[in-house]
C-alpha cells in the first residue's frame, strides 16, 4: 500500500503521525511511505532520519494526498486538505466528528474512509488510541491550570502546591478516566488538595485504592459538581463519551458563581467541552476569561509536547496501521472488532452511531 504522511497544518501543531521506526517496519512489509519534507521536525525527527528508515520525501502536501491510498495524520483535516481528499482514500487520524458538523459533511461529500483514533474501542470499553494522548493531556492540564492561575493571566495568583503556612490550591477533576487519573496523579503529587468525580462507583473505588487516599472521590451528580466547582481554585474537565459530544455539566450560571480568578481547563473541548462557557482555543492563544474565570480550552493539548506525544501515539496506533496496510481496511476490520468501531464515515455515509445520533443522521453498517 502507498501510505502518506503530510505535515500537520493545525496552528502550532508540531506532532507527526508516525516515527521513523514505524516507517522502517512498514517498508520492511513492502509498503511505500511518502512523507512531506519537514513533517517531523517539530517533534525532533529530521528528514534524513526518515530517509534512512525507508521513507520517500516529497515537497508538497498535495503530492502526499494525491499519490497515497492511506493518509496518516494526527489531527483532523482542515482548510486546503479538504480539496485534496479523494473518494476511497483511507484517512486514519483523530476526527472528533461529533463536535464538528462541517468536518463531518466534508468527509461525507468527499466519500473518504474516515477512521477515528478516538472511537477505536476494545471489548472492555477502553480506547487504546485515545489513551496515550489522554494521559499526556491529563498530566498537562495541571501544568496549564497553574499557568491560568498566575495573576498576569487573570488568575487569582495562587501556587497549586502552597508553601509552609499557606494552604495549597483546591483542584476538582470531573471524570475519572485516563485523563482524569493522570491529572489526579500530577495534582496530588505536587501537594494540591484534589477531589475527583465520576458516575461509576467501581471506578471511584479503584482510584481511591490506587491513589492510597491522596484524593477525595465523589459521586458525580449536579449537586456535587456545583459544590466542588464553587469551592475550587481549578476545575479540570475530562469527561468523554466515545464518539459523542461531551455533556454540558457546568452551566454559565455556575461559572458566574465560581471564585473570581479561578480556572477551568477543559480537556473535553475536542468533543465540544463540558462547560457552557468553553470554546476552542489554540496553543498560540490558549486562554481567555469568561465570567471572571480563566479558561484553557486548547483542542490539541498534547501538541505542546510533540516529541513525547508522537512517540506515545505511534506506540498505540502502529499495530492498527500495519493491519490496515497489510490486509486492506475491510479485512482488517472484519478481523478486529475494535478497529471496526473506529470507522466513522465511508462512501458518503455515517458509520458511527454516536456521530449519527449527534447530527440526526442515519447510521449504516459497512459490508465487510
Amino acid at each position: 500500500m502507498k501510505i502518506g504522511v503530510p505535515k500537520e497544518i493545525k496552528p502550532a501543531e508540531k506532532r507527526v503521525a508516525i516515527t521513523p521506526s514505524g516507517i522502517r517496519v512498514l517498508t520492511e512489509h513492502n509498503h511505500q511511505v511518502l512523507i512531506e519534507k519537514g513533517a517531523g521536525l517539530g517533534a525532533g525527527f529530521t528528514d534524513e532520519v526518515y530517509l534512512m528508515a525507508g521513507a520517500e520525501l516529497v515537497d508538497t502536501p498535495e503530492q502526499v494526498w494525491e499519490e497515497s491510498e492511506m493518509i496518516l495524520k494526527v489531527k483532523e483535516p482542515i482548510g486546503p486538505e479538504f480539496k485534496w481528499m479523494k473518494p476511497g482514500q483511507i484517512i486514519f487520524t483523530y476526527l472528533h466528528l461529533a463536535a464538528d458538523r462541517e468536518l463531518t459533511d466534508r468527509l461525507l461529500k468527499r466519500r473518504v474512509i474516515g477512521i477515528g483514533y478516538e472511537t477505536v474501542q476494545l471489548r472492555d470499553g477502553t480506547l487504546p488510541l485515545l489513551a496515550p494522548m489522554s494521559e499526556v493531556a491529563g498530566a498537562l492540564s495541571v501544568q496549564m491550570g497553574a499557568y491560568c492561575l498566575e495573576a498576569r493571566n487573570g488568575g487569582m495568583g495562587i501556587l497549586l502546591s502552597g508553601v509552609p503556612g499557606v494552604r495549597p490550591a483546591r483542584i476538582t477533576i470531573i471524570g475519572g478516566g485516563v485523563a482524569g487519573m493522570a491529572a489526579a496523579i500530577v495534582a496530588s503529587g505536587i501537594g494540591a488538595r484534589v477531589s475527583i468525580l465520576d458516575i461509576h462507583h467501581a471506578r471511584l473505588g479503584y482510584i481511591r485504592d490506587v491513589m492510597s487516599g491522596r484524593v477525595v472521590t465523589i459521586n458525580s451528580n449536579p449537586a456535587n459538581i456545583e459544590e466542588e466547582c464553587l469551592n475550587s481554585d481549578l476545575v479540570i474537565c475530562t469527561v468523554l463519551i466515545p464518539g459523542a459530544k461531551a455533556p454540558k455539566l457546568i452551566s454559565r450560571s455556575l461559572v458566574k458563581r465560581m471564585k473570581l480568578g479561578s480556572a477551568i481547563v477543559d480537556i473535553s473541548i475536542d468533543q465540544g467541552g463540558c462547560a457552557e462557557t468553553s470554546r476552542p482555543t489554540t496553543l498560540d492563544d490558549p486562554i481567555y476569561t469568561e465570567e471572571g474565570v480563566v479558561h484553557y480550552c486548547v483542542t490539541n493539548m498534547p501538541g505542546a509536547v510533540p516529541r513525547t506525544s508522537t512517540i506515545a501515539l505511534t506506540n498505540a496506533t502502529f499495530a492498527y496501521v500495519l493491519a490496515l496496510a497489510d490486509k486492506g481496511w475491510k479485512k482488517a476490520m472484519a478481523e478486529n472488532a475494535a478497529l471496526r468501531l473506529g470507522l466513522n464515515v465511508y462512501d458518503g455515509k455515517v458509520m458511527c452511531k454516536a456521530v449519527a445520533d449527534t447530527f440526526g443522521l442515519e447510521c449504516f453498517e459497512p459490508d465487510l
